[in-house]
């Protein structure tokens, strides 16, 4: 883990690996750095075209196990007047952190994830999110993220999240059998079917 003050850190316990954990590489079949990381499935809340209230967020590959997000806060996703709400806030740091495990070509689900809020985004601005993956200690995957107000603005929030690695089997057992079938069908899949039903 980079002691550089700019780089995400893990802020809280439970998201912080320990001793035994590796960064890894970056798998070969993984975007490359500056491709777009499509969305895995067009109707999710966080990265899908298809929703028809979603957050749309655009999602980039970094180098290494890096990427940047944006989401550019509407109206819609405010809660106090000409605020993004923090719950809606939590949503897009939970899609940006997730997206890192497209970097290693492995599916994985949210087990744990720790935010806090620096300062008020208002209604109009766009949180870039800068991410990373800090650590993978077998099925665990740790990440961190920086959301600043713009791209050189100031820190809006931090947040860190633990990943649990899942068989694909996993989206097929707990999903709606007949949207899988559906997504898969349609070719809805993103952009390697082993990693999403």
């Amino acid at each position: 883990m980079a002691d550089d003050p700019q780089m995400p850190q893990p802020i809280g316990p439970g998201t912080t690996p320990g001793p035994t954990a590796v960064v890894p590489q970056r798998d070969p079949e993984a975007a490359v750095p500056g491709a777009e990381i499509t969305s895995h499935y067009r109707h999710c809340f966080g990265c899908g075209a298809d929703h028809p209230c979603g957050l749309h967020m655009q999602v980039f590959a970094g180098p290494d196990l890096t990427l940047r997000a944006t989401l550019e806060v509407g109206p819609m996703h405010q809660g106090a007047p000409g605020l993004a709400h923090g719950g809606l806030l939590t949503a897009a740091i939970d899609e940006a952190l997730g997206a890192l495990n497209w970097l290693l070509m492995a599916p994985a689900v949210t087990a744990r994830l720790e935010t806090n809020f620096v300062r008020p985004v208002p209604v109009g601005a766009d949180l870039v999110l800068d991410a990373r993956i800090v650590g993978v200690d077998g099925r665990k995957v740790y990440t961190a993220a920086v959301g600043r107000l713009g791209q050189e603005g100031p820190v809006a929030v931090t947040a860190s999240a633990l990943f649990i690695q899942v068989p694909i089997g996993h989206f097929r057992a707990h999903g709606r059998s007949d949207e899988v079938t559906a997504a898969i069908a349609a070719g809805d899949a993103g952009p390697r079917l082993e990693m999403n039903p």
